[in-house]
C-alpha cells in the first residue's frame, strides 16, 4: 500500500514508518520543516511538505494514498483546545478524500480519556469530559462509509528516546529532589513499548474494521508508586507521597496523569488482530538505565 503518515518523524511515528517499510508498504511522511524532510528521506521515505493546519495539503496527500496513519498532534498543553480542534479538522479533511473507497484511516487517541477507576476495554467510549476529538471525528467518518479505526495508546509509550510522561516525571524528580506519587500511589497506569505499538498500527492499517477501537497496551495495570520508586532509586532521591490537594502544585501540568487511575485491557485487540507484544515492560525498561542518562 501507499501509506501517508502524519507525525512520521515523532517518537512513535519513526518506528511505525520502519515497521511499514519492513512489511513492504511504500510510505509518504508529512514534513513541515527542512529538518523533518531530511530525516524522512534518510529513512527512505517520500516526503509531503505541509502541516496539520494546512487542510488543503492534507487532502492532496490523502487523495494519493491507499491508506493513512494519523499520528501527528500539536502537543501544546497551554492551549490544548486549539490543538484538539486542529486535529479534528485535519482528520475530517483527510477522511473526506477516502469517501466512496475502502481505504483505511487509522487515528490516534489515548486510554487516559476513558472513565477512570474501572477497567477500560475496547468497547468503552471516552468519558464525557474528554478533551481530544479524534474518536468523535472517527465516528463522523464511519457514518459516511469511511473505514476509520482508532488506536488508543497507553499514557506511557516507552523505549529509548522517550520524551513523554516518564521523561517528564524524571526531570521533575531531579528538579524537586523527590520522586513523588499521589496519595497511596495505588492508581494504575498502562504501558506499551513503542516497537510493539508500531506493529499494532501496521496491523490496524491492514486489518482493522471500521469503527473499531484498539488498545495499544501491553501492561494494563502498573501502580504509579512502583514507577516512582524506580525513579527515586536511580536518581538517589527520596520517594514521597503527595496529598491529592497538593498534586497540582507539585506536578504542574502533568498532575492529571500522575493522579489518573485507568487500568486497561487489550484482550480484544490481541484477539481481533493477533497482536502479540513481545518487548520488555516499563519497569524493566526503566531499570535498563537509559532514561536516566542525559
Amino acid at each position: 500500500m501507499k501509506v501517508f503518515v502524519t507525525g512520521a518523524t515523532g517518537f512513535v511515528g519513526t518506528v511505525v514508518v520502519q515497521e511499514l517499510i519492513r512489511a513492504g508498504h511504500q510510505v509518504t511522511g508529512l514534513a513541515r520543516s527542512d529538518a523533518a524532510e531530511q530525516k524522512l528521506r534518510a529513512a527512505g521515505v517520500e516526503v509531503h511538505r505541509g502541516s496539520l493546519e494546512d487542510t488543503d495539503s492534507l487532502r492532496q496527500a490523502a487523495r494519493a494514498a491507499d491508506g493513512i496513519i494519523h499520528l501527528g498532534f500539536i502537543h501544546d498543553f497551554t492551549n490544548y483546545a486549539a490543538s484538539a480542534e486542529v486535529d479534528r479538522q485535519a482528520i475530517l479533511a483527510m477522511g473526506s478524500e477516502l469517501e466512496g473507497t475502502d481505504k483505511p484511516i487509522i487515528l490516534t487517541s489515548g486510554t487516559l480519556l476513558l472513565t477512570p477507576g474501572k477497567l477500560g476495554t475496547e468497547q468503552d467510549r471516552p468519558s464525557a469530559h474528554a478533551t481530544r476529538h479524534s474518536e468523535k471525528a472517527a465516528d463522523e467518518l464511519v457514518e459516511r462509509g469511511i473505514r476509520a479505526a482508532v488506536v488508543r495508546l497507553a499514557p506511557t509509550v516507552h523505549g529509548e528516546g522517550d520524551h513523554g510522561f516518564i521523561y517528564t516525571l524524571i526531570e521533575l524528580a531531579r528538579e524537586k529532589g523527590v520522586s513523588a506519587y499521589v496519595g497511596d500511589g495505588s492508581n494504575r497506569w498502562s504501558a506499551v513499548h513503542r516497537l510493539d505499538a508500531a506493529v499494532l498500527f501496521r496491523k490496524a492499517l491492514e486489518q482493522a474494521e471500521a469503527g473499531s477501537r484498539l488498545h495499544g497496551v501491553d501492561e494494563g495495570s502498573i501502580e504509579f508508586k512502583g514507577i516512582a520508586e524506580v525513579i527515586g532509586r536511580h536518581l538517589n532521591v527520596p520517594v514521597t507521597s503527595i496529598p491529592p490537594e497538593q498534586a497540582a502544585e507539585h506536578f504542574g501540568w502533568i498532575q492529571f496523569a500522575a493522579a489518573a487511575d485507568t487500568p486497561i485491557s487489550s484482550d480484544l485487540t490481541r484477539q481481533w488482530l493477533d497482536w502479540k507484544p513481545s518487548h520488555i515492560g516499563l519497569l524493566e525498561d526503566l531499570e535498563a538505565g537509559h532514561y536516566f542518562t542525559r
